[in-house]
């Protein structure tokens, strides 16, 4: 719990909420991206259905994420086993509360656990920021699906596991460090 906002596996009883939060989100966070240009912000927004993100939530190669307060959804987020952080997305009126970044380190936990060593994804510039304070370089410009273009940004995440690794073989080993 943080800050009465609980972070959780998502289920697929979740999409409804999930989706109105993925199209608002979409809609008023990434309009700096969109520039409300329907053909962008129509396509971007066209598979996102209680119904597709029901079998989003519930594939299992798949681990997705919610954060809530009082029964509200106000995130989420969605890793697959190719290492690609498909969903990361907040209500509005939370962003730069800490809940996206409880949500990433969630999701790349999951992703140590799957022994994945790299993440990557496509950010709408307006976002971008937010992965980089958090470790994820920038790769470049690409152009979505949905013909929105996108930063590429990737992060390493073996790097952290062999420093635990290296801690803990010190920590355990039977050598004198004299």
């Amino acid at each position: 719990m943080y800050m009465g906002i609980a972070i959780r596996k998502a289920v697929a009883a979740d999409a409804p909420a999930a989706c109105a939060l993925l199209r608002r989100s979409i809609e008023e966070c990434c309009a700096r991206d969109h520039h409300g240009r329907p053909g962008v912000l129509d396509n971007w927004l066209a598979n996102k259905t209680p119904q597709n993100v029901a079998t989003w939530f519930t594939t299992p190669s798949n681990f997705a994420m919610v954060a809530e307060r009082d029964g509200e959804l106000l995130g989420l987020a969605l890793l697959t086993q190719a290492g690609k952080l498909a969903l990361c997305y907040l209500q509005p009126g939370s962003l730069r509360k800490g809940i996206g970044q409880a949500l990433l380190a969630g999701i790349e936990e999951q992703a140590r656990v799957w022994c994945i060593s790299k993440l990557h994804l496509q950010s709408p510039a307006s976002a971008s920021a937010f992965f980089e304070r958090h470790g994820y370089c920038n790769a470049g410009k690409e152009v979505t699906c949905f013909g929105l273009e996108c930063d590429l940004l990737w992060k390493r995440l073996d790097a952290v596991e062999s420093a635990v690794a290296g801690a803990a073989r010190s920590r355990f080993c039977n050598c004198s460090s004299q």
